[in-house]
């Protein structure tokens, strides 16, 4: 991984502030946390703050960082670590992200990327002449099925081509970015098949209306109740007296009969019979 690290002093602003907007949103974001635990709110107010100036600033970072009650160190630490949040100035009108992983690659990110390199610099992270549009390659965007794509703001513009990329940068060129619609560019829904629909077409079936009170309890046909199984053979494993638990009452088969008893002797001994 890279190390990322906060812009030169020379774009730094000299403080930060939320505007009354945001700062109402952030006192509420914060509130949502149990008492003790605010630091928790560091990464939405970090994204906030970015929404709000188009990066996030060394103030900001220190802002946030006291809002919270948070060692500037700890602060800082998040910021550098997600790259999602933008450490040095980017295009004041838009930032285009490409995505470059596997399958927007297959599908042909490498020419999204140098129109990017043609119309606005020559390096990812640099801005254009006029400070207006910057650049840089991604991981993953979430909208594989559609690819390739970018990611301008909050909006995703995918199945692109190099030239339709080069009319909407030139769009946001012109201040007309928030005209150009967002999602798929060519001619389908998200993600459903271009051209449309080409299977599931029949017509959904009609429900039947259910019949209820005594016209269906009339119509209703009692069931026979079912029988036990019989076992089909005579041997002892199929008899159920060997499945029944013990209960000193059901009497268990056996392979051969018990013997009788032997009769005891009467023979006499002198006066006494045994």
């Amino acid at each position: 991984m890279s190390v990322r690290r906060l812009a030169e002093d020379q774009f730094q602003p000299a403080a930060f502030a939320f505007n009354q907007e945001n700062a109402v949103w952030a006192e509420k974001t914060i509130k949502k946390y149990p008492e003790g635990r605010q630091q928790s709110a560091i990464i939405p107010l970090m994204m906030r703050a970015q929404e709000q100036d188009g990066w996030v600033t060394k103030a900001a970072i220190e802002k946030i960082a006291d809002m919270l009650d948070m060692a500037y160190i700890r602060a800082l630490e998040v910021a550098t670590f997600y790259t999602q949040f933008q450490l040095h100035p980017v295009g004041s009108r838009a930032h285009i992200q490409v995505c470059g992983t596997t399958p927007c690659m297959l599908r042909g990110a490498e020419g999204l990327v140098k129109v990017c390199k043609s119309k606005i610099a020559d390096y990812a992270l640099e801005r254009n002449a006029e400070g207006t549009l910057s650049w840089e390659e991604v991981e993953c965007q979430g909208a594989c099925v559609n690819a390739p794509m970018v990611v301008i703001g909050k909006d995703t513009y995918e199945d692109l081509t190099p030239e339709r990329l080069e009319e909407i940068i030139d769009a946001f060129v012109a201040g007309k970015g928030s005209e150009v619609p967002t999602g798929p560019q060519i001619d389908r829904i998200f993600s459903a098949p271009e051209g449309g629909l080409t299977s599931l077409l029949d017509s959904p079936a009609t429900k039947t209306k259910k019949k209820t009170g005594a016209k269906a309890a009339a119509e209703t046909v009692a069931l026979p109740p079912s029988e036990a199984a019989k076992p089909v053979s005579s041997d002892a494993e199929t008899n159920p007296a060997l499945k029944s638990p013990a209960d000193g009452k059901t009497a268990l088969p056996t392979e051969h009969p018990k013997a009788a008893p032997a009769k005891k002797d009467n023979t006499v001994v002198g006066d006494k019979a045994e």
